[in-house]
């Protein structure tokens, strides 16, 4: 229930650019209406009968904005198997294994593997071994590739499939699939689930969400039955979370929404595409082949699709947001961009991972926008092997694009990466130094100081949201969106900032956290 408040006794960071710390804030339905000293803030709670929240000497910052994650999967992946850190394939089956005993469900669903840490590829025959009777879909971290049993693969007509996308061996397919194939295993299992259970995940990523300080995302890739459970949600006042929704399907221009519509807890902002695939798993698409495998990698999407697409979309009057990951990728991207005012749309480019110094330069020409996941910086360990020294300078460019004056904001990618800002900033501003990263000792010059990360993670997402008027500082007239947390991140060493804990989560001036 939105009700009148002041918060007093606080350090507040009102803003981070500039970096300005008052220590009162009074909430009216929702908005702050005043931003500074204790003693006004009181005087003016009084006048309107507002409650009094002592905040205790506490740090106060903007609530962060996640500008690029996937809630659904979020919620399947908190509801399934963890396969995360796994460092053998013994130790994958004995997962399986274990979780498969506990589930009754009709897919047997897993997340996180990494072939680069089990030292080899899983297969269908590993999984058999374990579930031979149900179907199961192990997903690699990075949602572009995954491992599924033989019953899974002849549930989905893979298993004879001549597709590029599944990986075969003198033995026939051995259950690896990726892009288009791995895609068509995820609709498959989606196909077993209800409207209720979408609901679940999505109420499960939204508790997940809000507990780490986190209170509005950009949520992609949102299929229609995801979106029907946002509706039902927010019809049933269960919707705490801001949510700024881009479509996978780009039909929805020839329904008349352009961008914007909706209310305050749950909008429409675009459409999501994806031209390429992921480092990890050698998809994404390189102007010169990787350093460790005679390929380039591929688009996913060809240019006179993307164009076509692009054009419908932005003559709807909504925003793009492209995944491009490979620097052949970006090339296409901006080709198409270049035909749009991408400045005025605002339209996106999700990861931006490979960057040569001509694209750095053309993107702030064009005034494009960047979602950016510092997290890949620690998950993609293994980088500068992939790529080679040579090409390293272009992995992760965050500071070049910044002193570009091209507006970047932050997200996890989640479940890709975690959700937890603190894990994020600490990778925007380490690098990986403390972990002694190759990939830091060759683009130390690319770190952020904390205040550049806090400053993405606020307003740079919100900007990449349309929604800078409204979230990302708090300043008079915004949303009193905030989180309380246990240290102030200016005051700690840079390895303690990924230590840093939310102790409450307030959006509209209510705790919605604990």
């Amino acid at each position: 229930m939105t009700k009148n408040v002041a918060f007093v006794n606080g350090k507040i960071y009102k803003s981070f650019k500039p970096k300005e710390v008052i220590s009162a804030i009074v909430v009216v339905n929702g908005r702050v209406v005043y931003a500074g000293s204790d003693e006004r803030a009181l005087k003016i709670a009084e006048s309107l009968d507002a409650e009094v929240v002592d905040l205790k000497g506490r740090v106060v910052l903007p609530g962060f904005i996640d500008s690029h994650i996937h809630l659904d999967e979020l919620g399947i992946y908190l509801n399934s198997l963890d396969l995360r850190g796994v460092r053998s394939i013994d130790e994958l089956r004995r997962r399986l294994k274990e979780h498969a005993e506990k589930t009754e469900s009709e897919w047997i669903v897993g997340y996180g593997w990494d072939q680069e840490l089990l030292k080899r590829y899983p297969t269908r025959w590993d999984l058999d071994e374990v579930v031979d009777d149900r179907p199961v879909l192990l997903s690699r971290f990075c949602l572009h590739a995954g491992v599924l049993n033989t019953k899974a693969m002849e549930i989905c007509n893979l298993l004879d499939s001549e597709s590029p996308y599944v990986m075969r061996n003198e033995r026939g397919a051995i259950g690896v699939v990726v892009e288009d194939a791995y895609t068509t295993a995820v609709n498959k299992f989606r196909e077993s689930l209800k409207p209720e259970d979408y609901e679940k995940f999505i109420e499960s990523a939204m508790r997940h969400v809000l507990s780490h300080g986190v209170t509005a995302v950009g949520f992609v890739i949102c299929s229609g039955k995801s979106f029907k459970a946002l509706e039902r949600l927010r019809a049933k006042r269960k919707l705490k979370l801001r949510v700024f929704v881009y479509f996978k399907d780009p039909e929805i221009t020839e329904f008349g929404v352009s961008r914007g519509f909706g209310e305050e807890f749950l909008k429409i902002n675009g459409v999501k595409i994806i031209a390429d695939g992921s480092l990890g798993a050698r998809t994404a698409w390189l102007s010169e082949r990787y350093e460790d495998e005679d390929t380039c990698g591929f688009p996913i999407i060809s240019k006179d699709k993307l164009e076509k697409i692009a054009k419908n979309v932005h003559e709807a009057n909504l925003q793009l947001a492209i995944h491009g990951i490979g620097d052949r990728t970006i090339d296409m991207i901006l080709d198409v961009y270049q035909e749009h005012n991408a400045k005025i749309a605002r339209h996106r480019i999700e990861h931006a991972s490979v960057l040569r110094d001509d694209q750095v330069e053309r993107i702030a020409k064009l005034g494009i926008v960047v979602s950016a996941q510092p997290h890949f910086i620690m998950s993609d360990w293994w980088v500068v092997r992939r790529v080679g020294r040579k090409r390293a300078k272009w992995v992760y460019r965050l500071k070049s694009l910044i002193e570009k004056g091209i507006v970047v904001g932050f997200g996890t990618d989640a479940p890709v990466e975690p959700v937890n800002p603190w894990e994020t900033i600490y990778s925007a501003v380490t690098r990986g130094k403390c972990e002694g990263l190759e990939l830091y000792k060759l683009t130390k010059n690319e770190s952020l100081t904390v205040e550049d990360a806090l400053y993405c993670y606020t307003y740079g997402s919100a900007y990449l949201l349309f929604e800078e008027q409204n979230l990302g500082t708090l300043e008079v007239s915004k949303f009193a969106d905030f989180v309380v947390v246990d240290r102030d991140p200016f005051e700690v060493n840079e390895r303690d900032l990924i230590n840093i804990r939310v102790l409450e989560t307030y959006i509209g001036g209510n705790r919605v956290y604990p």
